[in-house]
């Protein structure tokens, strides 16, 4: 409150902080599943800083290196859950380091365009669940794009994946509880992106502390993000 998110409107005062802070469900309980994202997001404002919710190293990469190269000083706020450092599905070929630049949306490779049903929009760890059952049921009708940046939102990457599947019908899929996460966030862009959130349910506490509770919520989520 005092510096990361209001240094510059305050004094004038540039930073290009990184903070890596560990967020991601993975049934360890409410003191180990949230960096309370919510709580940066409602913070950014003006173009103040940087928040994202990386899911490729690739692009966790060119996040760093971007953070560097530019001219301009913002924090970066990044979201690291442990688990993806040890994901088989997490990886980027040397190409993806070498050639490319940081992506703020990353479409889906895997679904038919023609047939999309319905556009999952995720961020984060969520991402390989979701893609390690579109691929097990071999869903190509329905798509999973990944918002790798949240703020500034990349709305021209957003406008276009639309205007892509502009016949199907969007949802917001976080492990978050409706409260929390990134979905307050994105309701004020009601007016632009009309979303149907799939999460857990509205939480005092950011997370269960009993990892069968977990895993069953946790499969709720893919279960109804699938569910035409």
């Amino acid at each position: 409150d005092q510096y990361i998110s209001s240094a510059e409107a305050k004094w004038k005062a540039y930073s290009g902080l990184v903070l890596l802070l560990p967020h991601g469900y993975e049934g360890q309980g409410p003191e180990h599943s949230s960096a309370r994202l919510e709580r940066f997001l409602q913070l950014s404002a003006n173009c103040n800083m940087q928040v994202c919710n990386i899911t490729t190293p690739a692009n966790y990469f060119h996040a760093l290196r971007r953070q560097l190269h530019r001219k301009t000083r913002l924090p970066l706020v990044i979201m690291t859950p442990k688990s993806l450092l040890r994901h088989p599905a997490c990886v980027s070929k040397l190409e993806d380091f070498t050639n490319n630049t940081f992506q703020q949306v990353i479409d889906d490779n895997y679904a038919d365009a023609k047939k999309v049903k319905r556009v999952l929009f995720c961020s984060g760890k969520i991402y390989y669940d979701l893609l390690e059952h579109q691929q097990k049921e071999n869903r190509k009708d329905i798509a999973i794009v990944r918002l790798e940046q949240l703020f500034p939102m990349p709305e021209k990457e957003m406008d276009i994946v639309f205007e892509k599947y502009k016949n199907a019908a969007f949802c917001w899929v976080q492990e978050e509880p409706k409260n929390m996460g990134s979905w307050t966030y994105l309701l004020r862009r009601e007016a632009n992106y009309k979303l149907r959130l799939i999460s857990r349910k509205a939480s005092a506490s950011p997370a269960t502390g009993f990892s069968k509770i977990h895993a069953k919520e946790q499969q709720q989520i893919i279960t109804d993000s699938f569910m035409i």
